[in-house]
């Protein structure tokens, strides 16, 4: 069971993206998922309704080599842990939810983190390669990647079919390519499915009700698009 890290030989190497050590960075990646299937969420604010709350349902949650559990949930362009969702703008991270009790909590179920860690110690594998897929979950809150084809303004949805995890910590989703698809329904690890990350075109995840509103082209949710364009 990954309770504690390993001591490192690059302590006082820093990464040059994130400021932070190379030892903490290893330490905190991903080594395990578990889908969330009870409908628990998170809670966050935003400046822009600072009297409001929303949610957002939790996709899965994670197992880090330093043996925290976290929330994971699609934001913008990445499935990112909870707790770590800190922009002022688009939402900072109040707690995790769970409605069906009306109970607001900070910290994984002890259920799931039983769940992990046991999965974590059986399926203990030795990987060749930092690309090596450990594990795919299916996406079962109707993620949406957005695509804009060949830098044209307009965008095209399409579903997440999965989410891999990297011996390197990489959390990619799994988009079909029509061209290659053979058989349906498409499931996780079908040769049809790339990661969206790789893909030149991709730009965001929206949840399931945000990108039906912008398959009816609603206005709101057309202008939060506006929105994130600009921010580019």
């Amino acid at each position: 069971m990954p309770s504690s890290a390993p001591q490192h030989s690059h302590d006082n190497v820093i990464d040059i993206f994130t400021r932070k050590p190379l030892s903490e960075l290893d330490d905190n990646r991903i080594i395990r998922m578990a889908a969330e299937l009870d409908g628990l969420e998170i809670l966050y604010s935003n400046t822009d309704n600072p009297d409001k709350l929303f949610s957002v349902r939790l996709l899965a949650w994670g197992l880090r080599l330093n043996g925290e559990v976290v929330g994971l949930v699609p934001w913008l362009d990445k499935l990112v842990p909870c707790n770590e969702i800190n922009d002022p703008l688009n939402g900072q991270w109040q707690g995790y939810y769970d409605e069906g009790v009306d109970e607001l909590f900070f910290s994984a179920p002890m259920h799931k983190i039983v769940e992990l860690e046991t999965a974590a110690e059986y399926y203990d594998y030795q990987c060749d390669s930092a690309d090596e897929v450990i594990q795919e979950i299916p996406d079962a809150i109707g993620t949406h990647a957005a695509l804009s084809p060949d830098g044209s303004q307009g965008i095209v949805l399409k579903e997440v079919i999965s989410w891999r995890l990297t011996n390197s910590g990489n959390l990619e989703a799994m988009l079909v390519d029509e061209d290659k698809k053979i058989t349906t329904p498409v499931l996780p690890g079908d040769d049809c499915l790339y990661p969206a990350n790789k893909c030149s075109e991709f730009r965001y995840f929206f949840q399931h009700n945000i990108a039906n509103q912008i398959k009816n082209q609603d206005p709101d949710a057309m202008a939060a698009i506006s929105l994130l364009e600009d921010r580019k």
